[in-house]
């Protein structure tokens, strides 16, 4: 396995998720605490990502200088290459001629991290971002790529087996990135190929089986793809020593609740609880506008009813979760630095200090589109697997005001046409998430022949690989235009229909 040491860089998924695609496992880690990683798991290798900072200013993140003597092969990122060079005696500056973008870079001497490449005149395009740069290699280091502005753009130290670039091979617009990266992946550190989600799955089903031994698992069920995957392991592995609890919130799309109970009844060998929670929701929701308020009042009302129902069930010792990767990752800060919540994750810390049981979270080290591959695996059906993300608090945070039972009914109908149509055309799977929101204003428009003020709807839709960078879909004219026509003639309460094009950054994918 290979430990990804994270220095800040908003890249830094991208990387483990190259790892990931080479069927290597790995861990995104702090600096801080990597020599206690290495310690309890030791990996074949480790990669330092980028990050903003600048190695030569006082307090920013350094590594630990034994992690240089243990012979463990090391690949430097753009921060990560700096930092070594700056702890093993180099020298960095800040460059008078920053690079960001795509830039030509020279090859130089051979090297295991570039084997294999397809050069034209021993060059080839690679993606800078940085304001800093080397200007002098410690000892026994050489230089193995060059540019423009640098002439350290990748650097070796084959007795050490240390390697660094200037450039990030992780991202798309380096040409051949996946290949440096699985170069020193499988070249340099000699990583065995192994990951996969039939192993991943066999070994949460034996490791679901010790734990619970004959015990009971309670699990939160929501219909997204999340929940459902974390259910369908677990339920075999154990079968009928699990019970899930589905709260209808009252905030869910059109229809949610029997497709839920429909495809459990048909997948599952174990016990559904359904609670009618809607009107408890709808009270406690009155008049709140505020989203994070909105958050906070759905989260710990679900937790409520959530903890009620699990006291129900005597033999039950643990909790399943299907908290993933990302959740974790955006949880916590890793770097060491500031770190400002975005919005708070329903998963990761919201569960009451009362509830004596133990966690089972057998999705917690995959990303989004491993747990898709690990309900594939589970022989899930296609439609639950495929599924848009649907974030915990439901409808809730896309009634951008307060929340009522009419407005709600609205959405519901707005988004279900705005699916159904992007389903029609063949676009679902093109799609990372598409929904609807309803906007807190009402706009005049004349429907027949008379005047009309009613609510605006947007519709959202993204294209991702792991919802953390994002840009929008480009529908045709005649595509949101039917959606429109089709959403203001079946939608009593909506007249106008909006588009957003905002990517992330600087918009979030959500609009609450």
């Amino acid at each position: 396995m290979i430990y990804i040491v994270d220095f800040g860089s908003q890249v830094t998924q991208l990387i483990a998720r190259r790892v990931r695609e080479a069927n290597v496992y790995c861990e995104i880690v702090s600096n801080k605490n990597l020599l206690v990683k290495i310690k309890d798991k030791e990996p074949t290798g480790i990669i330092f990502s980028g990050g903003p900072a600048s190695v030569h200013k006082l307090h920013t993140p350094k590594i630990d200088q034994k992690i240089f003597s243990l012979n463990i092969p090391i690949l430097g990122i753009c921060y990560g290459m700096q930092l070594i060079v700056h702890q093993l005696g180099g020298k960095v500056e800040i460059s008078k001629q920053r690079e960001f973008g795509k830039t030509l870079i020279t090859h130089k001497n051979k090297s295991k991290l570039f084997r294999g490449l397809k050069l034209k005149n021993k060059q080839h395009f690679v993606w800078m971002s940085h304001g800093d740069k080397a200007i002098k290699l410690p000892k026994h280091f050489k230089t193995i790529a060059t540019s423009k502005n640098s002439k350290f753009v990748g650097i070796e130290n084959k007795d050490l087996n240390i390697y660094g670039l200037q450039f990030h091979p992780e991202v798309v617009h380096t040409n051949q990135g996946e290949k440096i990266l699985n170069n020193f992946i499988i070249h340099v550190c000699k990583t065995k190929p192994t990951w996969s989600m039939q192993n991943y799955l066999k070994t949460q089903i034996t490791k679901i089986k010790n734990d619970v031994k004959k015990d009971h698992v309670i699990c939160g069920l929501s219909g997204g793809v999340d929940s459902m995957v974390t259910a369908a392991i677990i339920s075999k592995a154990i079968n009928k020593q699990l019970t899930c609890i589905y709260v209808d919130t009252g905030l869910m799309r059109l229809h949610e609740t029997k497709e839920v109970q429909n495809l459990f009844k048909k997948h599952f060998k174990s016990k559904l609880v359904t609670i009618d929670a809607k009107n408890k929701f709808f009270t406690a929701l009155k008049g709140v506008s505020d989203p994070e308020k909105k958050r906070k009042i759905i989260g710990n009302l679900f937790i409520k009813i959530f903890n009620t129902e699990s006291k129900k069930i005597k033999k039950a010792k643990f909790l399943a979760q299907g908290t993933i990767y990302p959740d974790i990752i955006e949880s916590q800060s890793f770097h060491g630095g500031p770190t400002s919540v975005i919005k708070s994750h329903h998963n990761v810390g919201g569960l009451p200090k009362d509830m004596q049981l133990d966690l089972v979270e057998p999705l917690r080290e995959l990303f989004k589109d491993e747990v898709r591959r690990l309900g594939k695996e589970l022989k899930l059906p296609k439609e639950f697997i495929q599924r848009h993300p649907f974030p915990g608090p439901g409808l809730g945070i896309r009634v951008l005001s307060n929340i009522t039972k009419d407005k709600v009914k609205m959405l519901q109908q707005a988004d279900k046409i705005y699916i159904d149509e992007i389903k029609a055309a063949n676009l679902y799977n093109e799609i990372w998430q598409a929904f609807a929101v309803l906007l807190p204003v009402r706009t005049v428009g004349v429907m027949g022949d008379q005047r009309s003020y009613e609510f605006v709807c947007g519709l959202r839709a993204v294209t991702s690989v792991d919802g953390m960078t994002a840009d929008f879909y480009p529908f045709s004219g005649e595509f949101l235009s039917r959606v429109s026509t089709r959403i203001i003639n079946e939608v009593k309460g909506i007249n106008r229909v909006v588009y957003d094009t905002t990517s992330k950054p600087p918009g979030t994918i959500e609009w609450e």
